[in-house]
This record gives structure tokens, C-alpha cells and sequence, in this order.
């Protein structure tokens, strides 16, 4: 992507979603992402290895949901840009009926989003905070494709963990819970600390580059849970999380720093 500037795209810091989008080899990203992410590839070896585990156990999670629950119509949370395996086109494997809302706080995200699903009817973007959730679910154009008498897939793929603790990622999750009707799904993943150095780094890194976000251990996260009913295999790291291939060499320490799972709402 040309380095221009774009009216409303701060380039002096760089993006949760620009810096994903460079990590697993996408080109919607800016010289300052380019240099963040770098940071993880020499600085941490094996840490990309953690964005390409949650994109594949994101994959696995959506096509699950559209091919064995009759759900139709989604929610993806902190979505990032449009890359290969979106969860509209995971979905669309499944049923030609998806419905996906893609919620993004990054206006390239929005730019971006727009332009390629122009001409898909059934899904659409919409730029708001996680941190607002009423204005969300208030929001037209998600209304416009999510009818909450119905059961909904709720996506919350690796974004919580990009809340502190004062901006009650509970309360999100909780607001969501209560918003949607019984048999929705709800897939989370999120990095986990282990307490230890490794985790420790990591979550250094990031913090000190985007200034935000928080690491949770496994009560904490498995707290996010409440409420619905964790589904096999519980909450595991996301490269053993239903994999279609078993690792036979054992995860790395850097893949046992995400965990994800998916519950449905009673």
C-alpha cells in the first residue's frame, strides 16, 4: 500500500488491524505497521506463528457454526481488514443465506471493507468501538442485516485482550450475552499470561507500542465465558482448538500464549 495519508488514519502509530494484516502476508498496511511488525519477527521468533493459529482456528470455528447450527447471520468484532478466509466467505461455503456485520474502529478498515463487499448485499461494515456496545446493536446498517429474534454467531477473535481492564471487557461480553436469544454462539480467542517471561515479553511489546491492553490467565479468561455453555474441546490454545491435523511435535511456547473457544447462550 502507498504510504499517502488517508484523511482520518493516523500514521504515526500503528494499527492492531494494519499490523495483523502484515503479519499473515496481507498488503493493507503502512511503513509504521510494517516496522511494529517486524518488532514480533525479529525480536520474538515464533510469534507470528500465533496470528496464523488464530486466522485457522477463526476458520475452523465459522464454518463449524454455519455448517452444523443452522446460524445465518453474524457479528465479527474487531474484525481487521479484509483478508483471504473472511468470515463471510467462510460462512458462504456453508449457506448462500450468511448475514455478516464486520465491526472495525479503524477507518481504513471501513475504506477498505466498503470497496471490496460493494457489491455483496448480505454483508456489510460498520466503524464503532467495542467499548459502546448500545450504539452498536443501535446501529442501522446492522440492523439492516441481523435480526436478534434470531440466534446470531458472535465473533470476538483475538480483540478483547486489546481492552484494560477499565474499559470492562465483562460488561462487553456480558451486554452481548444478554442482546442476543438463546442457541447464539460466542467464539473467543485471546492471549492468555502464563506468567512468565515469554508472555511477559510479549505483552510488553504490545503495550508499549499500540498503549493499551491486557493479558488475562485462564480463570480470567474462561470468566469471559459466563453465562453460556463451553463446547469440546473447552477453551485450548487456538492451534489445538478442533485442529484438522494433530501437531505431533507439540506447540511452541509462543502458540500456548493464545487460547480459544466457542460456547453457545443457553
Amino acid at each position: 500500500m502507498s504510504d499517502n495519508a488517508i484523511p482520518g488514519i493516523d500514521l504515526s502509530r500503528p494499527s492492531i488491524a494494519r499490523t495483523y494484516d502484515y503479519l499473515i502476508g496481507g498488503k493493507d498496511n503502512y511503513a509504521v505497521d510494517r516496522e511494529f511488525g517486524d518488532e514480533f519477527i525479529v525480536k520474538l521468533p515464533g510469534a507470528v506463528q500465533i496470528a496464523i493459529d488464530n486466522r485457522q482456528a477463526l476458520v475452523r470455528a465459522v464454518g463449524d457454526i454455519a455448517a452444523h447450527t443452522g446460524i445465518r447471520q453474524f457479528i465479527d468484532f474487531g474484525s481487521g481488514l479484509p483478508t483471504a478466509d473472511n468470515v463471510h466467505q467462510v460462512a458462504e461455503r456453508h449457506t448462500s443465506e450468511a448475514r455478516v456485520v464486520y465491526i472495525d474502529n479503524d477507518p481504513i478498515v471501513l475504506a477498505h471493507g466498503r470497496a471490496l463487499l460493494a457489491e455483496n448485499a448480505l454483508t456489510t461494515v460498520v466503524q464503532a468501538d467495542i467499548r459502546d456496545p448500545r450504539a452498536i446493536r443501535e446501529n442501522p446498517e446492522l440492523l439492516r442485516l441481523i435480526d436478534f429474534g434470531r440466534p446470531v454467531g458472535v465473533i470476538l477473535s483475538a480483540v478483547l485482550h486489546h481492552l484494560n481492564d477499565d474499559e470492562d471487557p465483562y460488561g462487553v461480553m456480558r451486554y452481548w450475552r444478554e442482546a442476543v436469544p438463546s442457541g447464539s454462539y460466542f467464539f473467543i480467542s485471546h492471549f492468555r499470561s502464563r506468567r512468565d517471561p515469554e508472555s511477559a515479553k510479549l505483552e510488553g511489546l504490545l503495550q508499549g507500542s499500540l498503549g493499551r491492553g491486557r493479558w488475562r490467565t485462564d480463570e480470567e479468561i474462561a470468566a469471559l465465558f459466563e453465562g453460556l455453555d463451553v463446547l469440546e474441546p473447552g477453551i485450548q490454545p487456538a492451534a489445538e482448538w478442533r485442529p484438522r491435523l494433530e501437531h505431533r511435535s507439540g506447540l511452541t511456547i509462543w502458540q500456548q500464549l493464545l487460547v480459544a473457544g466457542l460456547a453457545v447462550k443457553p
